[in-house]
């Protein structure tokens, strides 16, 4: 029966994990339940790259250690995360909106587009937070996230932190393809519960590779009505914590899945289609190998420009000095915030803020005279710049 709905007018392989099944006039695609169907089989290459990942990140869980000390070092992966993955699905943003928005309590009303990003910053937390009070992954726990996910966002959904009850279409990734119509929603309890029970358990495979494939079935069952890209990515940083990788959402995978946007989609895609598990999983294990490296090489460099403030302004003999040293805490700042920062006057404030935009420490970003803002010029380069891959 499963080989007749597979050629039954779709392109499906009989290596599928899954079927096409009819619903009314479309066609719906059924992945069948994980772990998958035939043995995978991995090259002395793949081995190396697990190797690899693990490699880095044991030197990103290292960083921990360092920040409470420098907040900024944990402050800035988690938000690059953050903005990283709703840029994925659309949003307008970028890591100094999150910063200001957080940051400049007298900001106004934030942007849609930002509040998917601050959404995302705290449903990570919290989840990290309820892992380490109990290390399962449960439907209470992915529906909890999803409905903080999605409090106030563009789009408004209608069901937050409930199963869509209705069919959806997913939008092809190529021109040629059909739009994928991911499992009618009376299967997905059932296919959830098993993709739960599947994170609770230790796997035949190398649990990178577990990983890459409860993503692929997270995001082939989309079981909400929006926003299944963004837990499904939480899901995976969620992973690397009940599992001993990381302490906290140190990682930030999205930024290689939104480079990568086409291929991402390709792959699970024909996943669904040929059974091509292995160079899916390949991809995922090098978006987490490479985004690991990526997190220590920004975390060094921040390091390193501490510490050139550390010398200069570590001695904090004037209040520009402590302000200076006050900036891996809050790199966006008011009068207002620099005057209760350091206790001091406004006027002390503003000739702070003066004295650092002499040396090009601080710039105003606004463009007006009265309530302006101020960011660290030299963190937000470190924090935008390219890096070489090393």
């Amino acid at each position: 029966m499963m080989a007749a709905s597979k050629m039954a007018g779709n392109s499906l392989s009989d290596e599928a994990p899954g079927e096409y099944v009819p619903f009314g006039r479309r066609t719906y695609y059924l992945p069948d339940p994980l772990p998958p169907a035939r043995d995978l089989e991995f090259d002395a290459d793949f081995q190396q790259l697990l190797q690899d990942a693990i490699y880095q990140l044991g030197r990103l869980e290292g960083i921990g250690d360092e920040t409470d000390t420098n907040p900024l070092l944990y402050t800035t992966m988690v938000r690059r995360e953050a903005v990283e993955s709703v840029v994925l699905e659309g949003a307008d943003t970028d890591i100094e909106d999150v910063f200001r928005s957080q940051e400049l309590a007298d900001s106004g009303t934030t942007r849609k587009d930002v509040q998917e990003a601050l959404n995302y910053e705290r449903t990570i937390t919290e989840g990290a937070t309820r892992l380490s009070e109990d290390d399962q992954i449960t439907l209470g726990l992915l529906q909890d996230l999803h409905e903080l996910l999605m409090a106030d966002v563009r789009g408004h959904c209608e069901y937050p932190g409930e199963f869509r009850p209705k069919p959806i279409n997913l939008p092809a990734a190529s021109s040629f393809q059909e739009p994928f119509v991911p499992p009618a929603p009376d299967k997905i309890p059932e296919l959830m519960t098993n993709l739960v029970e599947y994170c609770n358990t230790t796997s035949e495979y190398h649990d990178l590779v577990q990983f890459g494939l409860v993503h692929y079935q997270f995001e082939t069952i989309h079981p909400f009505k929006d926003g299944n890209g963004r837990l499904g990515r939480i899901l995976i940083t969620l992973q690397l914590i009940q599992n001993g990788y990381l302490t906290q959402p140190y990682l930030y995978p999205s930024a290689y899945f939104n480079r990568n946007k086409i291929e991402y989609a390709d792959r699970m895609r024909t996943v669904s289609e040929t059974g091509a598990w292995e160079p899916w999983l390949e991809f995922f294990v090098e978006g987490i190998r490479s985004q690991a490296a990526e997190a220590v090489a920004r975390t060094n460099d921040l390091r390193t420009l501490r510490r050139e403030y550390e010398r200069t302004y570590g001695h904090e003999k004037t209040a520009a000095d402590r302000l200076a040293m006050r900036l891996f805490k809050q790199p966006y700042v008011t009068t207002n915030d620099v005057a209760e920062l350091l206790d001091v006057t406004a006027q002390t404030a503003r000739n702070a803020i003066q004295e650092l935009e002499a040396q090009d420490i601080l710039t105003e970003t606004t463009g007006k005279e009265r309530y302006q803002e101020f960011k660290t010029v030299d963190i937000f380069d470190t924090l935008n710049q390219p890096l070489e891959e090393g």
